[in-house]
């Protein structure tokens, strides 16, 4: 590869997106989990944490 075909490949990836991005990057795991929390299957459990913190029943790390 020459220093021209680097420099082009280099400025395509500086072009894109967060998201695209992102795309081009998940992890099998990531995609799954990006999955999961788009399906709502954490919204009970953050609203859970929330209102637990909330009326102290946290600590802190």
């Amino acid at each position: 590869m020459d220093l021209n075909t680097v420099q082009q490949i280099e400025r395509a990836i500086e072009a894109l997106t967060p998201e695209q991005l992102d795309e081009q990057y998940l992890q099998p795991s990531d995609i799954q989990l990006k999955a999961a929390i788009d399906a709502g299957r954490f919204d009970e459990r953050i609203a859970r944490a929330v209102a637990d913190h909330k009326v102290g029943r946290t600590e802190p790390l």
